[in-house]
């Protein structure tokens, strides 16, 4: 280390450098120190080698970062601005500024998953406004943190300047910076070999610390339980599935409805109003100017499921990873069980061009006609009554809409399953669809008691729409007001089910599932869904498909097909802890 003896510019110069360079090793040490949280934030790993890499890579890799925002900030400014008040104020405050947002990344990190970035600023500025909510004495404890750590950079800076001397002679920080510098060439070294041997225990730490190794989206799916260890180690592809058992599907507990309620049933009925053709604008719009109750009009609705899955994550209000599991342990959704409970009703009506005698003549002479879907299908087994037609003619009638018994109806446009240019001219059954709404909401007129109407798609007709929005319509009564509103943020089927046990039937049914009560909607969310070849998750702006290999795939509205995209993983991690809410919610209870 440099000594002065005159005050010159040089030995100035110097000795500001020198009182800087141990300035840096306090902060190092206090960096380390409060870095620890990153290590309870993730489950130990399970070899003395990862245990090894990880404290190692802690060490060395804050070690770095710290020493980076000398070399990059502090350095060039007394190279400057070599004035002592100035600059020993000015590396305080820097680094005081840079340990609180250490901070601040470890607690964002052990939230959500990631570190603090640019794009999911809305959801840590959300995460941080709820934390505030919460707890008014937030901001308190954040400037009294701010406080303590800018007191001990001056205490630091105080005592590295008047013992700089002795600081000089002492032999003590030169072990620590050998043992950071072999630290830091260990962790690399051992990532090199673990990335070329795809050692999993070294690679799953990728993410842990900030600005540290970018990680593979396949790695960050297996560290979540979403694909098996064993295919990742082997690099095989398969399709996602938990790692572990998933809970089991809730029933209907005390406490989960109103009591006043729990034994009266409603006096109004719910439709469902599907079609697997993509319902327009312009139709919701005729179907607005038409309705007497309160319209939500749904503009980003989100529906990513393929024949059955689709109808699984309406219906269960979960994500289609879990469909194979649910439906094996024969439990019906929280909404029949409740339907169930109060002897409502259930029917399924399909409308379809299959069902004209000509069709099913040609069905019979030319075999299955499509071989995708497996009849009966799973879901026709929860309801009462199935009806099969050809149109609606016999369902247009306002006294028989209006005299239906009390419960849950759905009505189903299916597509015909032509498999000619001349049938295929009768797949768009939207004609039957649009004329079946019209009666429906001219005879709600006549009701005293408005039913409940939910209108959209269900399905996608092939993996290139499954990236698209489509569009819905919710008609539900308010008592003493009839509204209109555009509900912008993100929507999915999946929120069908608690919006209903809500406002149908007077249960609360938030944490048995992925949905949200969409009269109470009042913020956007990161919606997701998986398919067999990787996983779907929507933000605000954008929709991402994720598959196997770690390939990052948009939509193109312009263009009206899929494009590449940078990797945006805290959006993909975000989609991952939307699809894992149930198993989480289910951790939850257990612990309580």
């Amino acid at each position: 280390m440099v000594s002065f003896d005159t005050k010159s510019y040089s030995k100035k110069l110097l000795h500001l450098i020198s009182w800087s360079h141990w300035f840096t090793f306090f902060n190092i040490l206090a960096a380390i120190a409060l870095s620890s949280y990153y290590l309870f934030s993730e489950a130990a790993p399970t070899t003395l080698f990862g245990q090894v890499y990880l404290v190692t890579t802690w060490v060395s890799h804050i070690a770095f970062l710290t020493f980076m925002s000398f070399v990059l900030v502090l350095f060039p400014l007394t190279l400057i601005l070599p004035h002592t008040k100035f600059i020993r104020t000015s590396g305080s405050i820097i680094f005081t500024i840079g340990l609180l947002l250490l901070v601040l990344d470890g607690f964002i990190y052990s939230r959500l998953g990631y570190h603090l970035n640019a794009s999911s600023s809305a959801q840590i500025i959300s995460l941080i406004q709820e934390i505030a909510k919460e707890n008014n004495l937030l901001y308190t404890f954040i400037g009294a943190l701010a406080i303590v750590i800018l007191g001990f950079e001056f205490v630091v800076s105080n005592y590295a300047w008047k013992h700089l001397k002795q600081l000089q002679k002492t032999i003590f920080a030169r072990f620590v910076i050998f043992g950071l510098v072999l630290s830091f060439f260990f962790s690399h070294v051992s990532h090199i070999w673990a990335d070329a041997n795809l050692d999993y225990d070294i690679l799953r730490q990728d993410t842990v610390l900030p600005l540290s190794y970018p990680a593979t989206a396949k790695t960050l799916l297996t560290k979540y339980g979403l694909f098996n260890i064993e295919d990742y180690i082997e690099r095989k592809n398969s399709p996602l599935s938990f790692s572990h058992a998933i809970p089991t599907y809730p029933t209907i507990e005390p406490g989960l409805c109103l009591s006043e309620n729990k034994n009266k049933a409603p006096t109004n009925s719910t439709f469902l109003i599907l079609t697997e053709q993509q319902v327009s604008i312009p139709q919701l719009n005729q179907f607005i100017n038409r309705a007497s109750a309160t319209t939500l009009h749904l503009t980003n609705n989100i529906d990513t499921g393929l024949n059955d899955d689709a109808w699984f994550n309406l219906l269960y209000s979960l994500p289609s990873i879990y469909q194979d599991d649910i439906l094996k342990q024969g439990i019906k959704p929280l909404l029949f069980q409740r339907i169930e409970q109060q002897a409502l009703s259930t029917s399924l009506t399909v409308i379809s061009d299959d069902f004209s005698p000509s069709s099913l003549q040609d069905t019979a002479e030319e075999g299955t006609a499509n071989d995708t879907v497996i009849e009966p299908r799973w879901f026709e087994t929860l309801f009462s009554d199935i009806s099969k037609l050809e149109n609606v003619s016999s369902l247009l009638f306002a006294d028989k809409l209006n005299n239906k018994a009390a419960g849950l109806h759905i009505i189903y446009f299916k597509n015909s399953l032509a498999i000619d240019a001349n049938k295929a001219a009768k797949n768009n059954n939207q004609y039957q669809f649009e004329l079946f709404i019209d009666a429906l909401l001219l005879a709600q007129k006549q009701k005293v008691k408005k039913d409940i109407i939910w209108i959209s798609s269900i399905g996608n007709l092939n993996d290139e729409t499954r990236l698209n929005t489509k569009p819905a319509l919710f008609i539900y009564p308010q008592t003493g007001k009839t509204t209109h509103k555009d509900v912008s943020f993100n929507t999915s089927n999946m929120d069908l089910q608690p919006t209903l046990m809500n406002q149908w039937l007077a249960c609360n049914v938030t944490g048995n599932n992925n949905g949200s009560d969409l009269s109470t909607l009042n913020k956007d969310r990161v919606i997701a869904n998986t398919t067999d070849k990787g996983i779907i998750i929507f933000d605000k702006d954008k929709s991402v498909f994720v598959d196997q290999n770690g390939n990052f795939q948009s939509y193109s509205r312009q263009f009206s097909s899929p494009i590449t995209v940078n990797e945006d993983f805290p959006l993909m991690i975000d989609g991952v802890h939307f699809i894992k809410l149930f198993t989480q919610a289910d951790k939850l209870k257990s612990s309580q």
